[in-house]
């Protein structure tokens, strides 16, 4: 990889399969245009000179119904781009409405990727609503402006299989549309930059959801790569497909009508096929070429294309179109610009009758090849042909206006010279990837002055969302930082002014590779309105409600995958019932409650022992962790969920060994995160309650109160420099700990 300096961005786009060379379009509804734009924009991308490195970040797919070309974890495209292949969920090939649920593992991945490399991107771009889910929560967990890329809408979708017949039910069944639909609703909200295609894309299509925010948006049409696509040279040659066209064709030297499409419902080739079936004139005129993905049997294909082929078969029998007509079983990506070549040789047209074309990627390739286009009026191919004027838009319900405009391109000649002459002498201005790419990068560049606060975050509607000059950064630390320091806020980051100042101060001088946490039995906005307050810096972690919840700084995106592990077996409500069959416990104020943490105020003299009702909740068969500190405070977490577990959990998410971890608390509710192989500080005003840890050889006691305490056991561990006292010393007082007590087991002997 180039080591210049320059950007660094990153593409992410999930589904679908991906590889740098023959790409299998057409192979199924997931493997169409958008597949080929990301590669292409890669490629595209990594040519310029201020862009040092660019990642299309992807599934990696194992299944021997693909090819392993698709279980490479890296893939070189040149010396500046790669396609990166990270896990999600199952390792067979899954069609894109099953991947929901591992979207939430494949972002920790992507996490774990940007970790090993130890880089930040300056930019996260996202293609589809499946990686805007992804990108909305890596982007706003480190900070990195969000660019998005609908590529198709759900609610365009929803709206088009409700008007075709499509029961609610049926849609939601299949295409999981509710969840796809809250994704996008996310993604527009977050997103620094929505990058559209059309003008029609920007106000009809995301015009219709809540976070419609045009002033976001920016009309960037896709290019097409020059370099493959490009008119018939001198000394060409009919391409070996040629052969197999040949084969259905009483008449190939004829020109041809081609169609080019996945074999979907809306890209409406059955009625291409009733115009050309249903007038003689053009069947005199030209033959009809349809190019529809790559089959092997279509009685094992899905059901969508297996009936959209079995309804051209049919109506190709109906009109008795045999030796009018070719539909070849296989065509690589290699194959098709010759296959525009031999179009324009033959003074052939292209055409696009799809029921809504979003842009039409196929159009502007074929016009690169000099070859006029008739196209569905509709968002892509209206601005296309208003910029190269190379062609017709139709109705694609009104199968006269098709006839009548392949007539027109057939049979007048000065017509369909000037179209060809038009395209080509257009699109290297308005579709090339050259001109794609300058204006996708002067966009980028003005993303640091437009960022976007994400609306994951509970915090941004929370008592403290008024904040103004609040040390808020501008990128989480976590994927580079090499050492962390968590500390509790009551009683140990908080209690002396001057102490915290100086901490700050130190953080600030000698801290640049420490990222810095805090982890409390605070609620969230709680927590953030003391820190606030007291003017820290904005953390990169925060571990709140004793350890039940996490977020990352600087946007407060929440971890959804910690959420879903410590739900395991919790039932809040059978534990409060259980609760109030105690005497001495009372339910603290709502404020200290939370979604995977009950909170009382314990009355000793009144109540039973903490051991007693920790048995009484294990009699009622409830799966519950108790925290209990100062003598009169209860806290109630799911089984696994504390500090300690939420640190360990961050620690192995992010890559950082749990040795790097400084932690400092002051009370038994830090218990859980002070013992086991964190470094470990008790400040010196500590509870009675953590005494029992003094003989850990890990923990460290200190004399100072507070932040002072913080402050040394910051020299003592030697925090910012090479943590001296970290697994040589450690392991020399583990030895010495473990011989003394063999020496007492003897001695009791």
């Amino acid at each position: 990889m180039s080591h210049s300096s320059g950007l660094y961005i990153l593409l992410v786009s999930v589904h679908g399969l991906i590889r740098g060379h023959n790409l299998e379009l057409g192979r199924d509804a997931d493997t169409g245009g958008q597949i080929k734009y990301v590669v292409e924009l890669a490629q595209a991308l990594a040519k310029h000179p201020q862009v040092e490195r660019v990642d299309l970040v992807t599934r990696l797919v194992n299944d021997p119904k693909v090819s392993p070309d698709y279980a490479k974890p890296v893939e070189v495209l040149s010396d500046k781009a790669q396609i990166i292949r990270l896990n999600c969920g199952p390792r067979r090939y899954l069609r894109k409405e099953v991947l929901w649920p591992h979207l939430d593992n494949f972002a920790d991945e992507l996490l774990k990727h940007l970790r090993q490399i130890g880089k930040l991107p300056h930019v996260i771009h996202t293609h589809y609503a499946d990686a805007g889910y992804v990108g909305c929560r890596v982007a706003g967990w480190l900070g990195i402006p969000l660019v998005h890329t609908g590529h198709s809408l759900g609610r365009v979708k929803q709206q088009r299989l409700l008007e075709q017949g499509t029961k609610p039910e049926v849609i939601e069944n299949y295409f999981h549309m509710a969840t796809r639909i809250e994704a996008e609703e996310t993604t527009l909200a977050s997103a620094a930059l929505i990058i559209a295609s059309t003008n029609q894309e920007v106000t009809q299509q995301y015009g219709i959801y809540d976070h419609y925010q045009p002033q976001r948006m920016v009309v960037i049409a896709p290019g097409v790569a020059l370099e493959r696509f490009y008119p018939v040279p001198e000394n060409w040659q009919e391409p070996p497909i040629y052969q197999d066209l040949q084969r259905f064709l009483q008449d190939p030297q004829k020109p041809m009508i081609m169609a080019l499409s996945r074999p979907a419902i809306r890209k409406n080739v059955g009625t291409l096929v009733k115009a050309y079936g249903e007038d003689p004139q053009l069947r005199q005129l030209a033959n009809l070429v349809l190019v529809l993905g790559n089959r092997d049997d279509i009685t094992t294909m899905e059901s969508g294309p297996r009936q959209v082929l079995t309804e051209i078969f049919q109506l190709i029998d109906r009109y008795d179109l045999y030796g009018y007509i070719a539909y070849p079983k296989h065509h690589g990506a290699d194959e098709v610009p010759e296959l525009y070549r031999l179009l324009a040789k033959t003074r052939g047209v292209f055409i696009n009758p799809a029921l809504t074309e979003p842009f039409g990627l196929t159009l502007i390739e074929a016009t690169a090849c000099g070859v006029p286009i008739i196209a569905t009026s509709d968002g892509g191919p209206r601005d296309i042909l208003a910029a190269c004027d190379n062609g017709l838009l139709i109705d694609p319900l009104d199968i006269k206006q098709i006839q009548d405009a392949l007539r027109t391109a057939l049979t007048d000649t000065e017509k369909w010279q000037g179209w060809s002459s038009n395209g080509l002498s257009r699109v290297r201005d308005n579709f090339s990837w050259d001109t794609h790419v300058e204006r996708y990068l002067e966009n980028v560049r003005q993303l640091p002055q437009r960022r976007v606060q994400s609306l994951l975050s509970p915090f941004r509607q929370g008592p403290a969302s008024n904040i103004t000059d609040w040390n808020i950064p501008e990128t989480n630390r976590l994927p580079t930082a090499d050492r962390f320091l968590v500390c509790e806020i009551d009683n140990t980051l908080l209690g002396d002014p001057e102490a915290l100042q100086q901490l700050i101060e130190r953080l600030n001088n000698e801290g640049h590779t420490t990222g810095v946490g805090i982890a409390t039995g605070r609620n969230l906005d709680s927590a953030l309105e003391m820190l606030e307050e007291y003017r820290f810096p904005m953390p990169d972690l925060l571990i709140v409600s004793t350890g039940s919840e996490i977020y990352y700084g600087p946007q407060v995106i929440p971890d959804m995958n910690w959420q879903r592990h410590i739900s395991y077996r919790w039932q809040p409500d059978a534990v409060r019932q259980a609760m109030a069959e105690l005497p001495g416990v009372m339910l603290q104020p709502s404020e200290g409650q939370g979604k995977f943490k009950i909170s009382y105020f314990i009355d000793e003299e009144k109540s039973v022992s903490y051991r007693e009702i920790m048995r009484h909740l294990r009699r009622h068969k409830l799966h519950v962790k108790g925290i209990y500190s100062h003598n009169m405070y209860l806290d109630l977490v799911p089984i696994r969920a504390s500090k300690g577990d939420a640190i360990r959990y961050c620690a192995l998410k992010w890559g950082l060994p749990i040795k790097r971890f400084l932690v400092a608390g002051a009370s038994g509710n830090d218990e859980s995160m002070l013992a086991g192989n964190t470094l470990a500080v008790v400040v010196g005003n500590y509870s009675q309650e953590l005494e029992k840890l003094r003989s850990y050889p890990q923990v460290y006691f200190a004399q100072g109160d507070y932040t002072w305490g913080i402050l040394e056991a910051l020299n003592h561990y030697d925090f910012f420099g090479t943590l001296s006292q970290t697994e040589s010393e450690m392991n020399a007082q583990i030895d010495l700990v473990v011989q003394r007590r063999e020496e007492l087991v003897t001695e009791g002997a």
